[in-house]
């Protein structure tokens, strides 16, 4: 079998479908990360298609060891987009030769299904708190917030706090001690008000506080975790094992969240969580855009011990598959089909196209114009 095109195919919501074709008329599907950079990435995609055109897709370890070790800076998000999406076609080809889901080809799982969360957006407290409720009558039992709507400053008010305080209340009082809340601070507070927050937090019980700082500096995010009972989640922005080998040793977070579109796609988020396993480390994949990156994590999570929760975001893919994952009671069901498990609808991925790549967003302080993180 021989790897003959590749095609790409920007979709909405940032989302980036890669098919790579073969000799045998056996297609693989695979989601690379979009952000801001699809072109960039699907450039990177045409270069690696010039060394694999021609080759068995099914030799998934050699190809990944030589587009990685081959790249001058290996860490460059822009090309783990296109390794990640690679890494998942190739897989899905794999499988379809052989019959299998890609999750039993990865040594079965130590699960029968895999546990999802949704999202809750405002940005008064009431808002949130509808959001919650509509999510747990859906069937979730976890659902995640940004309890930040608006752009923070590296020391801000009492009154800031308040506010942040009373939108995450509104959740817990909402649904209850029976659903998990995670909070997501999104990169926007600095490690002084992330600290100012916290202790606040720790009597409504979050199940994790999602990058409380940036992922950049490791130390800045173990000072914020030593400082607090709430465990720290972090990861969305890091690639490969290499990549969380320092928050891993030094525990800077109690919850890893690779992205599988990034990281270095599946064989590599199985490698990411049993390097965070053995610093006894749980793994909840980020996954915030296109459903396929969430069928990919599906297969990756369904044998990892130490699995936490899934992001959902992109939900069960309706809109773009022939045959959506199956959702129930705040879970999704293992794929069962050969490869992902899920294939295309030509139509439904038409539809869904862009022709016009998106605006760069920013989001900027009212008072002083600023730009702050977003």
């Amino acid at each position: 079998m021989k790897i003959t095109q590749f095609d790409v195919t920007p979709i909405q919501r940032r989302g980036l479908i890669l098919q790579i074709r073969t000799d045998e008329g056996l297609t693989g599907i695979g989601a690379p990360m979009n952000y801001e950079h699809g072109r960039t990435i699907e450039r990177a995609i045409r270069d690696m298609s010039d060394y694999l055109i021609g080759k068995d897709p099914r030799q998934i370890e050699d190809h990944w060891q030589v587009l990685f070790r081959s790249s001058y800076s290996r860490q460059m998000p822009i090309l783990l987009a296109a390794l990640s999406g690679i890494d998942m076609a190739c897989l899905d080809i794999l499988g379809q030769s052989l019959g299998a889901p890609i999750w039993r080809l990865l040594g079965g799982s130590v699960r029968q299904k895999i546990r999802v969360y949704s999202s809750t957006g405002g940005p008064e407290p009431e808002k949130y708190a509808e959001g919650a409720l509509r999510a747990v009558e859906r069937g979730f039992t976890a659902v995640k917030m940004c309890p930040f709507p608006e752009p923070v400053r590296f020391i801000d008010t009492p009154a800031m706090v308040d506010k942040t305080i009373r939108r995450v209340a509104a959740v817990r009082e909402a649904v209850g001690p029976q659903i998990d809340v995670a909070l997501d601070f999104h990169r926007a507070v600095s490690p002084a008000m992330a600290r100012m927050v916290l202790p606040e937090l720790e009597p409504l019980k979050p199940m994790f506080v999602e990058e409380p700082t940036h992922p950049e500096n490791v130390d800045a995010l173990l000072e914020i975790a030593q400082s607090t009972s709430i465990p720290i989640a972090t990861g969305e922005r890091n690639t490969t094992r290499w990549g969380f080998r320092e928050i891993c040793e030094k525990r800077a977070a109690a919850v890893l969240q690779p992205d599988i579109r990034h990281c270095g796609g599946i064989l590599e988020m199985r490698k990411i969580a049993s390097l965070a396993e053995i610093h006894y480390l749980s793994i909840a994949p980020h996954s915030a855009s296109d459903p396929l990156g969430v069928v990919a994590s599906v297969h990756a999570m369904a044998g990892v011990p130490n699995f936490l929760i899934q992001e959902y975001g992109g939900g069960n893919g309706e809109e773009l598959f022939h045959e959506p994952l199956t959702f129930q009671d705040g879970f999704v069901e293992l794929p069962e089909g050969p490869g992902m498990g899920v294939t295309i609808d030509e139509q439904k991925l038409e539809a869904l196209r862009i022709t016009e790549w998106g605006q760069r967003s920013s989001r900027r302080h009212p008072e002083d114009d600023s730009v702050n993180d977003i």
